[in-house]
């Protein structure tokens, strides 16, 4: 068998889901030799400023593609929720692993839930999507943002520069922090970012050895969710400037999608959802719903 090389961000988080991904290939693929290669990224190494502010999630992509391209890696491994809604020509995404709990957590040391929060909180998080769902919720919070791993937000957390910050649940429970979630923030009530929870793998779209290793730990009950949600946003044009949360689920034989446009600054939020068998069909009526209630004005406004 040949020698897999998989690059993947330095943060804890990430080499937890590629020492994962590696360990699923070992198992499928007996005799494979697999290799990590860690590289910072430019999203990884800014953290005084929000991701919208220096150029989107795909900054974390930018330097593994790179390395794909240059023959340093064979396939990246990323949070499907990072990678933007239409790849760089000339990759592909072979896998998308069974996605892990898709909601966001609130984490507190004093509070049990958002509303369990005094007046004027303060609440860290860097996410849009999650800005407009709390000041929808509770306008009267103090958001402040919040970079970094997962270990350093929490670090933060305890040390007393915020009431409670908002992360996903998957994240801390890969990284063994799931005792630190005081509550799931989870549908109907409250929606993730597009495919939040699962992992996907990367590589060259002219490698079909490596493409043909890598689909075997695809998951295709994910794969139509994630895939529904991602037609939403990218029938929006959305991207980590603008407030967008969707989330999908299967429902006999067809696919259930809730979506939601918001504004950051304000609180308002738009909000629609549709069932259909198709899910690039669904992600696009679900768009457009949104679209006639108003969210292009969010949009625009970002």
């Amino acid at each position: 068998m040949p020698t897999l090389r998989i690059a993947t961000r330095k943060s804890p988080l990430a080499l937890w889901q590629t020492e994962h991904v590696a360990a699923r290939l070992r198992a499928v693929h007996p005799g494979l030799d697999v290799v990590l290669v860690p590289m910072s990224t430019l999203g990884d190494e800014v953290l005084d400023r929000s991701l919208a502010a220096i150029g989107g999630k795909g900054l974390f992509l930018k330097e593994l593609e790179v390395a794909m391209q240059r023959g340093q890696a064979d396939c990246a491994v990323h949070s499907l929720k990072d990678v933007p809604m239409v790849l760089e020509p000339g990759f592909a995404m072979p896998a998308i692993l069974a996605r892990a709990d898709h909601a966001d957590a609130f984490v507190s040391n004093t509070c049990d839930g958002i509303d369990a929060l005094p007046q004027g909180a303060v609440v860290g998080t860097s996410s849009l999507r999650r800005q407009a769902q709390l000041r929808a919720r509770r306008p009267d919070l103090d958001l402040r943002d919040l970079r970094g791993n997962v270990n350093t937000r929490l670090a933060k957390l305890d040390a007393g520069e915020y009431d409670a910050i908002v992360l996903a649940c998957a994240g801390l429970a890969r990284l063994g922090f799931e005792s630190r979630i005081r509550a799931r923030l989870d549908a109907p009530d409250w929606l993730p970012a597009p495919a939040q929870g699962a992992i996907a793998i990367e590589c060259r779209n002219d490698t079909p050895d490596t493409f043909a290793l890598l689909a075997a730990l695809d998951d295709a009950s994910t794969r139509e969710c994630v895939e529904a949600e991602r037609a939403m946003n990218r029938a929006l044009h959305g991207s980590c400037h603008v407030p967008v949360a969707a989330f999908a689920r299967r429902q006999g034989a067809t696919l259930h999608l809730q979506g939601l446009v918001g504004s950051a600054s304000d609180g308002r939020v738009v909000r629609a959802e549709s069932t259909g068998a198709d899910r690039e069909a669904l992600g696009i009526e679900v768009a457009q719903r949104l679209l006639d209630q108003g969210a292009r004005d969010f949009i625009d406004a970002q």
